[in-house]
């Protein structure tokens, strides 16, 4: 042991060794000695991407604060398992020295408030992924700061976030034009407003997901099929107003759709009753 704390720390045991350690056992080398818990202080000082379900399922608040109370130089920031306690309180100083943030995941953290999106508009310019699933503390104001200084997001995840509706979405596609990544999901505020946009606003997009979307119909899903070349998955489930009609084009070209199509009996079927039916609208 004595000989591996003679190595160089900053040049060689920091980058080299540590750092191929998960993250729970360089805890619990901090019990070792008191050389060992400041060789241990020293990365965490200098690593660049924190997780928090590396350590455990639920991390305590107090363990939370101490690992990352030295960190200036954090690049990617994981933080689902604090979601039981993190407030303002505890993210906003983490955020607010680390300024070369690139990816954020905050899923299911709902005991923060718009102040937390604000702080991360204002602090992380260089910003390109970005979850926010399940907060429904986002609201349009907040929404609005973090695409007005964000402009590099390439992927962000406002699923559940249900105080959204198509402005704020359609004021977020605009400023952010290099999204190649974007989730509605279960918001019943979304419709064909907000898809249209993104789809004329992004041209890079490659996975959207509408899941549950109740206003979204077939004409944006078509006006997504004629703009996003790029596009390779596409959810539409529980969606019941988008129909294989306009699925279709986007099937054909390879894109990975989560409903399956119609059977070749039900599309004869559906052709046959044509003249009966002014408007039929099927999805399986």
């Amino acid at each position: 042991m004595s000989g591996l704390l003679a190595l160089p720390w900053e040049d060689v045991l920091v980058p080299h060794v540590l750092r191929l350690l998960p993250l729970r056992q360089l805890l619990s080398l901090r019990r070792v000695s008191r050389a060992f818990r400041e060789l241990v202080r020293l990365y965490l000082a200098n690593m660049r991407r924190f997780d928090s379900a590396q350590i455990a399922p639920a991390i305590p608040r107090a363990a939370f604060l101490t690992l990352l109370q030295d960190n200036k130089v954090l690049q990617q920031l994981a933080l689902q398992s604090c979601s039981a306690w993190l407030t303002d309180g505890e993210l906003l100083p983490v955020i607010r020295q680390n300024q070369h943030l690139q990816h954020i995941q905050l899923k299911g953290c709902t005991q923060l408030s718009c102040q937390a999106l604000m702080a991360i508009s204002l602090s992380c310019p260089n910003l390109r992924r970005l979850s926010l699933a399940h907060c429904e503390w986002v609201d349009s104001l907040s929404l609005r700061s973090l695409a007005d200084h964000c402009k590099a997001l390439e992927a962000v995840d406002l699923t559940a976030c249900r105080q959204l509706k198509d402005e704020a979405i359609c004021y977020l596609v605009q400023k952010c034009g290099r999204l190649k990544s974007l989730s509605l999901a279960v918001n019943a505020n979304v419709g064909d407003v907000a898809v249209e946009e993104t789809a004329k606003c992004c041209p890079e997009l490659e996975h959207l997901d509408l899941t549950g979307c109740l206003r979204v119909k077939n004409d944006s899903i078509r006006v997504l099929a004629e703009y996003c070349p790029k596009l390779r998955s596409l959810k539409v489930k529980h969606c019941h107003n988008v129909a294989e009609s306009s699925l279709s084009v986007l099937r054909s070209r390879g894109v990975e759709l989560d409903v399956e199509p119609l059977p070749q009996t039900a599309l004869v079927l559906l052709q046959d009753m044509a003249g009966f039916a002014p408007f039929i609208n099927l999805q399986i």
